[in-house]
């Protein structure tokens, strides 16, 4: 929808010049790829998933500020998503390791995040949705493999 509305797409160079923003990832580091998926690297892999998630309701707020249009459609996705971040969250072994960003830490990241060009919002919007879109495709892939393991429960 942002590259039909605001041709707003991949190619943009302006996509790339903004592309700052540090968005949660998970990686092959993050204990996705390691074989067999131990317990330890199961628990590695649910910390990070979950500290994203909660790291990804800043910016989806953010979202839900500057792209109005959308704002009930983002206020069900940051909601689904908080879920999902408790519900992993329980699942580590010791969940007080699962980062949660402070109040402090999201006001200054909202903060950063703000622009007085309507360009650049809608290109930053863009990127977090990019980057959402990929952390929960991993998130799907990492819960359906963990379910499907014998040590998983």
């Amino acid at each position: 929808q942002m590259c039909e509305r605001f041709t707003v797409c991949e190619n943009s160079v302006e996509l790339l010049l903004q592309n700052n923003l540090n968005l949660p990832k998970v990686t092959e580091a993050d204990g996705l790829t390691f074989s067999p998926f131990s317990v330890s690297f199961q628990d590695k892999c649910l910390r990070k998933i979950s500290s994203g998630l909660y790291m990804f309701r800043t910016y989806l707020k953010y979202i839900q500020e500057t792209f109005i249009s959308e704002n009930q459609n983002i206020e069900l996705i940051s909601h689904s998503t908080e879920h999902l971040a408790r519900t992993i969250r329980d699942m580590v072994i010791n969940p007080e390791e699962v980062i949660i960003p402070d109040a402090a830490t999201q006001e200054a990241l909202r903060t950063k995040l703000k622009s007085s060009k309507a360009w650049i919002e809608k290109i930053t919007t863009h990127l977090i949705l990019r980057d959402f879109t990929s952390f929960m495709e991993k998130t799907v892939r990492a819960v359906r493999y963990l379910k499907n393991t014998r040590s998983f429960s």
